[in-house]
């Protein structure tokens, strides 16, 4: 059985949601960002990523951390690529072009876009007000005129990204532009953007991770 090790409120929802979508039983083990501790190695803390048990998976201490059949893989869209290879069906690559065509856009998404999507979170809601940034989120966001641009125009075909229909690469790209969700004024000027990020969301996999989310600890 594959086990997904992390909490929901880190990357692992990307791999939370992709399994419910799929079907595929998963265990989960919440483990929790050291940092949110006030002492991540006391005796008594969670299991966290400075634990000695977590740290035997992923020596990186990062989460998400996936262990299937004796295979380990640590990072989020990586594991969502090999997951939905793995198990097949509509959210899959059909022939070698679409599964260039989805690890394309997860690395894009990786390197073009979540630097500044992750900005926008913390400096506009994440972080405590005292410790925002203003600047670094109108940074941010400039710096993400031109993504959400190539995104908007990459769905003018037929609002997906691959093949015309929903599949992996949409999921990895809308945790990703996830992020920038404090900040509607991007999507205002990307219109198709901001309606295939509304689909994306609709999905009963996405909202029934999220309200597992949001359950847990802040």
């Amino acid at each position: 059985m594959v086990t997904i090790h992390g909490v929901l409120r880190s990357r692992a929802s990307r791999n939370v949601w992709l399994l419910k979508e799929l079907g595929v039983p998963f265990r989960h083990v919440p483990v929790i960002q050291g940092y949110r501790l006030p002492d991540a190695s006391a005796h008594d803390a969670p299991l966290n990523t400075t634990s000695a048990e977590f740290r035997a998976v992923n020596p990186n201490g990062r989460i998400p951390a996936m262990e299937d059949d004796g295979l380990v893989l640590c990072e989020s869209l990586a594991i969502n690529l090999y997951l939905a290879k793995k198990h097949g069906g509509p959210l899959a690559p059909k022939d070698l072009a679409e599964d260039g065509l989805m690890t394309q856009w997860s690395i894009w998404a990786m390197t073009e876009a979540e630097p500044h999507t992750i900005n926008v979170l913390y400096h506009r809601v994440g972080y405590p007000p005292e410790q925002r940034d203003a600047a670094v989120a109108e940074a941010a966001i400039a710096a993400l005129r031109q993504p959400f641009a190539v995104l908007d125009e990459a769905l003018a075909k037929d609002g997906w990204l691959v093949g015309g229909r929903f599949t992996v690469a949409d999921l990895n790209l809308a945790e990703v532009f996830r992020y920038a969700q404090p900040a509607p004024e991007l999507f205002e000027a990307a219109p198709r953007a901001k309606a295939w990020l509304a689909a994306c969301q609709a999905r009963p996999a996405f909202r029934e991770m999220m309200a597992e989310r949001e359950k847990e600890p802040a």
